[in-house]
């Protein structure tokens, strides 16, 4: 209801608006010709979003002795279709097999929205309500109905989908990380208000596509050191040379391995709380000369950020004051801070964007996610290094 709500606003009438009956809603509404043809307008034009491949029922046969209300029980079955479409594409389920970005719009109930729209007599503005809402939705859209590159107008329509997957309503404020370009963006109201590089997993442990809340900063964190990085490095560094280890802050605890907090910690001075059940977490580092490279595919899956600090004074504005942060880093004590609200971090995978002059940006396929009918293999990850 609160996203039917939030898509509504002020087009929310009363029921007793309602020209359609119980029984007559119960499994299609009734048409005039006009709201037809608009219908039909819109199903025409879903090409040019994209969705030329959504297969939707035909509407086009006459109604009948027998059946008087069969164009009118047709187009209800092809707007919901259609309504679904733009809510979620109409890829397959394998294209989006490791696209673990949790959404509940497939609950909002297309059938009243259609309702209302039929009662308002403006089907368009209740299909547009059902677009994403970041202005990189809209620039994908205009970029892929103007293109005539084959490959390009394929890029852009992969890329569509994906934000169709995205949840419809993402939040006032949110961080978006993008994968494919390298960045976390903070976003207010829609609007990119800050950009921060990032790295992010090498090709064989590729960052996941996963959604998670942020509640709060850790300074000066310690490293819990994942048992695929114990197994592949540390765990024969502690064992086979533990005075270099000691010195490298590298320590076993109740048979946890793990890393004090210091100059050389591999997750920096700060990590997001954002729990979730990849272990991969936006953190700092002390490598900070690979973010001169144009291609930032470095790490076991964790997401470093270049300008970490600014980051989380940014977040934790209203919580902590930049001095406050600092005075912490400079004890080097172990210290977790709040945001004054959780936001939601989205950590998502976009070959192409939209730019702030109305253009469009595409970046390499790093992890060959493209081709939508290939499924990613699962990998394990760990952070950070």
């Amino acid at each position: 209801m609160r996203i039917l709500l939030a898509l509504l606003g002020g087009f929310l009438l009363s029921t007793s608006a309602f020209a359609q009956t119980p029984d007559q809603t119960e499994n299609y509404l009734i048409w005039t010709q006009p709201q037809l043809a608009q219908l039909q307008q819109l199903v025409d034009a879903r090409t040019a979003e994209g969705l030329g491949s959504c297969t939707i029922t035909d509407f086009s046969q006459p109604n009948s002795a027998t059946d008087p209300h069969r164009r009118s029980r047709l187009a209800t079955a092809a707007a919901n279709q259609l309504m679904m479409a733009y809510l979620e594409g109409c890829s397959s389920a394998a294209a989006r097999a490791k696209w673990r970005i949790s959404s509940d719009d497939r609950r909002i109930d297309t059938q009243r929205l259609l309702m209302k729209a039929l009662v308002r007599d403006d089907l368009v503005a209740y299909f547009d309500a059902l677009r994403p809402r970041n202005p990189n939705y809209r620039a994908l859209r205009a970029a892929y109905a103007a293109e005539s590159d084959d490959q390009k107008r394929a890029t852009l329509a992969t890329n569509l989908d994906r934000w169709r997957w995205m949840p419809l309503v993402m939040g006032d404020k949110y961080l978006l990380v993008n994968a494919a370009s390298f960045e976390v963006t903070l976003w207010e109201n829609n609007k990119k208000i800050r950009t921060w590089p990032n790295i992010v997993g090498k090709t064989k442990s590729p960052t996941p596509v996963f959604d998670a809340s942020v509640s709060g900063v850790i300074l000066n964190p310690w490293w819990e050191i994942p048992t695929s990085i114990v197994a592949e490095s540390i765990g024969a560094l502690v064992r086979n040379h533990p005075a270099t280890a000691r010195r490298k802050g590298y320590v076993v605890q109740d048979g946890r391995y793990r890393q004090r907090p210091g100059p050389g910690n591999a997750l920096g001075q700060m990590k997001l709380v954002m729990p979730n059940p990849y272990s991969i977490y936006l953190h700092d580092t002390p490598n900070k000369n690979l973010f001169s490279e144009p291609v930032r595919t470095f790490s076991h899956g964790c997401i470093r950020v270049s300008g970490a600090i600014d980051l989380a004074k940014t977040l934790l504005e209203g919580s902590a004051t930049p001095a406050q942060v600092d005075a912490i880093l400079a004890s080097r004590e172990t210290t977790k801070l709040s945001l004054l609200k959780p936001i939601p971090v989205y950590v998502a995978y976009f070959t192409a964007e939209g730019t702030d002059d109305g253009g469009i940006t595409y970046f390499p396929d790093v992890y060959d996610r493209d081709p939508l009918h290939l499924a990613q293999n699962a990998v394990e990850t760990g952070c950070p290094a």
